[in-house]
């Protein structure tokens, strides 16, 4: 037996969750891949697979393996790709997962230009505020808020966004604007709640170069970004969100910001890949393009609309309309930003549900 196609055909297989549709992708007969792997899992002593009418599942050996598999084979691919010229071309499929508002309004109307750069790079893009498991699911790597806190991933850093705290006029009207952190406890708070545990996401301030949580009184929780969006901009409570999702709706005055003196701590975005994976040319690629496309635009790199670039930052230019705000000028600056949404996440609790 060929072990080097039976690792090929076993991931494929786990990759398509299906031996059908990993037999059309190989150009195999439907029987030659069940045969393969019969007596790949016969070789082994163990089995791979939980097979099922319905669906296929990895069994813990056949987790491991995978993993080994998908290692192997990306050595050899990019062992292949540094002594192939052809290989130098980056090609196949690159399945990523990143929040719904990110994939929406930022990735995809950049997509363009990725593939213009790699035009023979499939991407596959999840998305969702969900977490992923990312052997089951076959994902390359992820994209996520907060800081990183499972060892068996490795992020790497491609923004940071300044955070804001802020309310519709509506619910100023009705509570007042408070003056201090103190006079929080007496205010409703939309709250943003992980969608594995239920726990609410801790609200924060900087204060006097510390960070200090705030527990706060809520009137509703969700657990998607747009919804979290409209519940403040519905006067439901105080929402802290990423400043460049606020941002359209604080210049039309549709929210007002809340204790500017006291800013919510930054949050930073990573790509996320397992640490027992080879870092792959096309995940390179991709990760590279994803944090050139963020440090471009400065409410995605830690930075505000007051900086220079942004009048040639274009990311939130297909968003004017939504935001209800005027076509984009050449100036002033803040002109040209317009809406883009961020699933808020938690800072150090989330990350850790985006583990394998």
């Amino acid at each position: 037996m060929d072990r080097f196609q039976a690792m090929q055909v076993f991931v494929r297989v786990v990759d398509a969750n299906s031996f059908t549709r990993a037999a059309d992708s190989l150009s195999l007969p439907r029987t030659t891949v069940t045969t393969i792997i019969q007596n790949l899992e016969r070789l082994l002593g163990v089995r791979l697979l939980n097979r099922t009418t319905r669906r296929i599942g990895l069994t813990p050996d056949g987790a491991g393996y995978y993993q080994h598999c998908v290692r192997i084979l990306a050595d050899v691919e990019e062992t292949e790709a540094c002594f192939q010229e052809a290989a130098l071309r980056l090609k196949g499929r690159l399945r990523i997962d990143v929040p719904t508002c990110i994939g929406r309004l930022i990735l995809i109307p950049s997509l363009c230009d990725f593939h213009d750069k790699y035009p023979d790079v499939e991407l596959v893009l999840g998305l969702g505020d969900r977490p992923v498991d990312m052997v089951q699911e076959a994902v390359d790597c992820v994209i996520r808020s907060g800081d990183l806190e499972d060892s068996s991933l490795v992020a790497r850093r491609i923004g940071m966004l300044q955070t804001v705290t802020c309310a519709s006029p509506s619910y100023i009207s009705r509570h007042g604007m408070p003056q201090t952190i103190e006079e929080l406890g007496r205010h409703h708070a939309v709250h943003y709640f992980m969608s594995r545990s239920g726990r609410n996401c801790a609200w924060n301030f900087k204060v006097d170069d510390k960070h200090q949580e705030v527990e706060m009184k809520g009137t509703v929780a969700v657990n998607e970004a747009g919804a979290y969006l409209d519940c403040g901009l519905k006067g439901f409570g105080l929402i802290q969100t990423p400043r460049y999702m606020a941002l359209p709706h604080l210049q039309s005055g549709e929210l007002i910001e809340v204790l500017p003196q006291w800013k919510p701590g930054a949050v930073p975005m990573s790509i996320l890949y397992p640490q027992s994976r080879q870092l792959s040319p096309k995940v390179r690629a991709f990760a590279d393009w994803v944090a050139e496309l963020f440090a471009s635009c400065p409410l995605l790199s830690g930075r505000d609309e007051t900086d220079p670039a942004a009048l040639t930052c274009g990311v939130f230019k297909s968003e004017a309309a939504k935001a209800r705000l005027p076509a984009p000028q050449p100036e002033p600056a803040r002109a040209t930003l317009t809406e883009a949404l961020l699933g808020r996440r938690s800072a150090r609790e989330e990350a850790a549900e985006y583990a394998l």
